[in-house]
C-alpha cells in the first residue's frame, strides 16, 4: 500500500520511488491540480513529495496532509538520485514528526 505520493514535477521513472510505497501522479490523472493531489493525498492518508513550494505554503494554513518539499533546486537525474539515497532515511524520520519537511542540500527541517 502506497506512503508516498510523487508530484508530477519529479522523474517518473526512478529508483527510489520503484516500490510499493510510492505512487506517482502520472499512474493516477497525469494532468491533477495541486487541490487534487491534495485531496487524494489527504483521501488515501499519503505523503505529498514534491518540488512545488505551492504545496509548502498550502500545508501550513490548511487543514492538508503531510509535504515532503524537496528545496535543492535543479539537478540532474543520477545526482537527484544520489542526494535521495543517502538522505532518504533521514527524510522519512522527520516527515513522520513534521507535516512539513523541508529538504536542502545540507540540512532537513521539520515544521509543525
Amino acid at each position: 500500500m502506497p506512503k508516498f505520493i510523487v508530484d508530477a514535477n519529479l522523474p517518473y521513472y526512478f529508483g527510489l520511488w520503484n516500490s510499493e510505497l510510492f505512487i506517482h501522479v502520472f499512474d493516477i490523472n497525469d494532468s491533477m491540480t495541486d487541490k487534487e493531489i491534495i485531496k487524494y493525498a489527504i483521501e488515501n492518508n499519503l505523503i505529498i513529495i514534491t518540488k512545488d513550494a505551492d504545496f509548502s505554503s498550502k500545508v501550513l494554513f490548511q487543514n492538508n496532509p503531510k509535504v515532503i518539499h524537496l528545496r535543492i533546486g535543479n539537478m540532474k537525474i543520477q545526482a537527484l538520485h544520489d542526494f535521495l539515497n543517502k538522505n532518504w532515511e533521514r527524510i522519512q524520520q522527520v516527515s513522520d514528526s513534521f507535516k512539513l519537511t523541508n529538504v536542502y542540500f545540507d540540512r532537513i527541517e521539520g515544521i509543525e
